[in-house]
């Protein structure tokens, strides 16, 4: 079992992005039932001007950060390998491994295939919720674990914000080490 600050945690816009209908996103993190963990993300604004996907099956599915999508990278330790977990209000979810800064490795597709996150989404005209149990199988291993918790938002006209916890300097980019900014301890 992991612990953790139990939030809520407030996610800023990165500065060279905008978005006039996203008031505030704050994510809650818990533990789950299963040694796991829960995140609980809240999009608060004008929910009707964005390009929110629509349900679909749960399922494993790629290039979910292309459209409104909420996230969060755990590093084991200093690293530099992490994990990527992409969590789609349609259900849908993916988890990439990295050895070290954007470099992809291979994964156990027998773990995504037996360990499917549970996602659940409410949805209303001013709020977004989306919320995630990660079963501890899909964990990094590892005595710590830091998190960068992040969401691209996309508005109906196509434009995207990126928000997080800490943001790197430069562009936007969750993968940058510097966005790693909370700790995870195993009990």
């Amino acid at each position: 079992m992991y612990t953790i600050e139990p939030g809520p945690f407030r996610l800023t816009c990165h500065p060279q992005t905008t978005s006039q209908e996203v008031r505030e996103i704050d994510v809650v993190p818990g533990e789950a039932k299963n040694d796991g963990i829960t995140l609980a993300f809240r999009l608060v604004g004008d929910i009707t001007d964005l390009a929110i996907p629509g349900p679909r099956s749960p399922r494993r599915a790629d290039n979910l950060w292309q459209h409104t999508c909420f996230e969060v990278f755990m590093m084991p330790g200093e690293g530099p390998e992490y994990r990527e977990f992409n969590f789609s209000p349609s259900g849908e979810w993916a988890v990439y491994d990295f050895r070290g800064y954007r470099d992809a490795s291979e994964q156990d597709a027998a773990l995504l295939t037996t360990l499917d996150p549970v996602i659940k989404v409410q949805q209303s005209l001013d709020r977004l919720e989306l919320s995630v149990e990660i079963d501890q199988g899909l964990l990094p291993q590892a005595s710590s674990l830091k998190l960068g918790l992040s969401a691209v938002v996309e508005n109906a006209a196509g434009s995207k914000s990126y928000w997080a916890l800490r943001h790197s300097p430069g562009k936007p980019d969750f993968h940058h080490a510097d966005t790693f900014a909370l700790q995870m301890r195993r009990l």
